[in-house]
């Protein structure tokens, strides 16, 4: 294998790693291709005493930990204010505001060992929970619990001590455990539950059918639609929501099922006058066996291209 060929095979999981780090997939991507060209600037003096693919997340590392000086953290509506109650009553889209982004779980395709291995990992709920962190801490922990690395490699990475890595790694859990991330929390319902939970919320949704969401959204579940910084918390508001603009009527909109995170997702499509569908939003669902208990609807057509779908849906005939 040629050293272009063994930098390629890397590439998804790299791309998620920065994701992790950066919280954004643009991001994420521009700083892969920093740290390949880093790699092959640097090809001459790598002395192979670790793998190549240790080295690359090496760089990868420092190239997001260097980025992170010059930006803010990725954010979600839920994190920066209390709910709102009135669907005719939302804030304008906030500019000065860095949202997350969703990961296209096609860019692990590949590898379906990966996507298992990460899906945990790359879960929105803990993605957004990293970017609390402090850049190095957040670091620390994912090269540690997420990569597996020993305190000692991630101490020589980051040129501290073995010490300070277990503290800082300590620290982290402590403040991942205060945002209640538990396991738990992430146990999805089994086939074919599952599959029929999906199947009947797209329906309900192109419906719409506003009883059947009430059926199948959890009591607790939460609904954010970023940019807009205004979220609902609780099925009755999120439902007083959907009921104000969701309008009646079938062959309004149209659900494309597709994933991201490693958590099913829907893309949105909603026709206009000229009668095609058009991009509307991409809802990645958080499923529970009682529900589905949150749903972050990402408001960027822009987005539907890195998921492979199209931008306009035209009806055939």
């Amino acid at each position: 294998m040629n050293l272009e060929d063994e930098f390629a095979q890397y590439r998804g999981e790299l791309v998620a790693h920065c994701y992790r780090m950066l919280g954004s997939l643009h991001d994420a991507e521009d700083a892969v291709q920093e740290t390949y060209l880093r790699a092959w600037r640097g090809f001459a003096e790598f002395e192979q005493r670790s793998s190549v693919r240790t080295w690359l997340y090496r760089i990868a590392t420092r190239v997001c930990l260097n980025a992170l000086q010059h930006s803010s953290r990725r954010m979600v509506p839920s994190a920066i204010g209390a709910p709102g109650t009135d669907p005719d009553d939302l804030e304008a889209q906030a500019p000065e505001a860095t949202w997350l982004e969703p990961f296209p779980d096609l860019l692990l395709s590949t590898d379906p060992a990966l996507v298992v291995g990460t899906r945990q990992s790359l879960r929105l709920a803990m993605v957004a929970a990293l970017q609390h962190l402090p850049p190095r801490q957040r670091a620390i922990l994912i090269l540690r619990d997420v990569l597996a690395w020993q305190a000692s490699e991630v101490a020589h990475l980051l040129e501290t001590t073995t010490a300070a890595v277990n503290s800082s790694l300590q620290r982290a859990r402590v403040e991942l455990a205060k945002l209640a991330l538990a396991e738990d929390q992430f146990s999805e319902p089994d086939e074919p539950v599952r599959r029929a939970l999906l199947d009947q919320y797209a329906k309900a949704f192109e419906k719409p059918d506003l009883v059947a969401l009430e059926r199948l959204l959890t009591q607790d579940t939460r609904w954010e639609m970023p940019p807009i910084p205004t979220w609902f918390d609780g099925r009755e508001d999120v439902l007083r929501l959907l009921t104000a603009k969701l309008l009646p009527g079938e062959g309004r909109r149209i659900m494309v099922e597709t994933s991201a995170n490693g958590q099913p997702a829907f893309a949105l499509y909603i026709r206009r006058r000229d009668a095609a569908f058009h991009a509307h939003s991409l809802q990645v669902l958080t499923l529970t066996k009682a529900g589905v208990s949150a749903v972050l609807s990402f408001h960027r057509a822009d987005l539907f291209p890195l998921f492979g779908l199209p931008i306009d849906r035209y009806p055939q005939g």
